[in-house]
C-alpha cells in the first residue's frame, strides 16, 4: 500500500472503489452509465429504497421488475387499482409499505405533478418516506449531500471508527460522522458505495479486510474483531402468539378466502379465515372460531415470525359445499390461488392444509 494510499481521503478512497466494483442493479446509474449521460430515475429509486426495507437486493429484484413493468411511471402507479398493488407486492412483506406506496405514488402524481421533490424536507412530507428514505432518495436521485445510514453502511461506519455505543442508541452518532465523511462532489455515488461496501466488503460474518480499500483508516482492524461491531443491545425474546387458521374447500377445489381490514397487521391483505389474534393477544385456537359450521378436521399448525413476535397457528381443514361459506369472502380456484393478494402466513397455512396448492410455483 502506497502512502498516498494511506493519507488519501478515505471518501475517495471508497469512491475509487466504487467505480472499479459497483454493483449492478437494475435501479441504478452505475458510474459507467453516468459518464454516458444517463441520470437518475427518482421513480425508481423511489420504488427500490420502498422495497428494500428489511429486504434483500436478491428478494427485490423479481417485484422491482414486477412493478417497473406494470407501471412504468409514478402516475401508473397513482392510477393502478389498490387491489392489483397488493396482489403484486404479495410476499415481499411489511404490508404496510405496500399501503403506504400507493398513497405515495398518488401524493406525487396529483399535488406533485408527477414530479418528485428533491429535497429531503419535501420528500419526508410525502406518506411513508421516513428520515432514511428521505436521506437515500435526495442522495442517489439528485445527487443532494445527504446523510444516508442503512444497515450496510451502519457496519461499515460503526468498523471505521470502532464506535462502541450499541445500536439503535448509536444511530445518531453514526449519522453524524457519515454526513461529515459525505464529499461534495458524488454524494449519491457516495451514499451507493458505503452499501455495496457493506453488501460485499464489510459483511456481518467474515468480513474480507484485506481487500476494503479503507483497512488503513479502520480503527477496529488488528485491535478487535470486526464481527463484533456494530455494538447491539440484548435482544428481548419475542412473545409467542396462538391463534388458528380455517381452510375451507368446495366440491370444485375452491379455497375460500376473504380479505382483512385496511389498517393493522396484513392490512388489505387477503386471508383465510382464522381466530383473533394480534401482535399483543392469542386468539382463539379451537372449533370456536370456525367461521361457518363445517366438518373440521385438525391437520397440524404452523409457525410465522414477524417483525416483533412468533405466531403460532393450529390448521383445520373441511370440504363443505360451496353454499355453506359465510357471506363475507369468496371462493378462489386454487389453480389461480397464486395470484391473490396472501402474505406468506397465509400461504403457509394453506400449504399445511393442502400440499399441492402452490405446486410449480414459487
Amino acid at each position: 500500500m502506497t502512502q498516498a494510499h494511506r493519507t488519501a481521503a478515505p471518501a475517495d478512497l471508497i469512491l475509487d472503489w466504487y467505480d472499479r466494483h459497483h454493483r449492478d442493479l437494475p435501479w441504478r446509474v452505475s458510474p459507467p452509465m453516468a459518464a454516458r449521460g444517463v441520470t437518475p430515475d427518482p421513480y425508481k429509486i423511489w420504488l427500490s429504497e420502498v422495497m428494500l426495507q428489511q429486504t434483500t437486493v436478491p428478494a427485490v429484484k423479481s417485484y422491482f421488475a414486477l412493478f417497473t413493468t406494470r407501471w412504468p411511471t409514478v402516475t401508473d402507479l397513482a392510477k393502478a387499482d389498490n387491489e392489483d398493488v397488493m396482489k403484486s407486492w404479495a410476499g415481499l412483506g411489511y404490508y404496510a409499505r405496500a399501503r403506504n406506496l400507493k398513497k405515495c405514488a398518488e401524493a406525487v402524481a396529483f399535488q406533485h405533478g408527477g414530479v418528485f421533490p428533491d429535497s429531503e424536507d419535501g420528500l419526508k412530507a410525502l406518506p411513508g418516506i421516513g428520515d432514511y428514505t428521505a436521506a437515500a432518495i435526495a442522495a442517489i436521485a439528485f445527487n443532494r449531500k445527504s446523510a444516508v445510514l442503512d444497515g450496510n453502511v451502519e457496519r461499515v461506519i460503526s468498523r471505521l471508527n470502532a464506535i462502541e455505543t450499541p445500536l439503535p442508541a448509536a444511530k445518531p452518532q453514526m449519522r453524524a460522522l457519515v454526513a461529515v465523511m459525505t464529499p461534495e462532489h458524488r454524494p449519491g455515488d457516495f451514499a451507493q458505495a458505503m452499501m455495496d461496501l457493506g453488501a460485499t466488503i464489510c459483511t456481518p460474518r467474515r468480513p474480507a479486510c484485506a481487500l476494503c480499500p479503507v483497512n488503513a483508516h479502520c480503527r477496529v482492524l488488528g485491535r478487535e474483531d470486526p464481527e463484533l461491531f456494530p455494538r447491539k443491545a440484548a435482544k428481548k425474546e419475542k412473545p409467542v402468539r396462538l391463534g388458528a387458521a380455517f381452510i375451507a374447500q368446495d366440491e370444485t377445489g375452491a379455497v375460500f378466502l376473504r380479505k382483512r381490514i385496511d389498517s393493522g397487521l396484513l392490512g388489505g391483505m387477503t386471508e383465510v379465515p382464522g381466530s383473533a389474534w394480534t401482535a399483543r393477544i392469542d386468539g382463539e385456537t379451537g372449533l370456536a372460531a370456525a367461521p361457518f359450521p363445517a366438518e373440521w378436521q385438525a391437520c397440524g399448525s404452523i409457525t410465522h415470525v414477524f417483525t416483533h413476535f412468533e405466531l403460532r397457528l393450529t390448521i383445520y381443514r373441511s370440504m363443505v359445499r360451496r353454499g355453506a361459506g359465510a357471506g363475507d369472502g369468496w371462493w378462489q380456484p386454487k389453480e389461480t390461488l397464486d395470484g391473490e393478494a396472501l402474505p406468506t402466513v397465509m400461504k403457509k397455512a394453506i400449504k399445511q392444509a393442502i400440499p399441492d396448492a402452490f405446486a410449480g410455483r414459487t
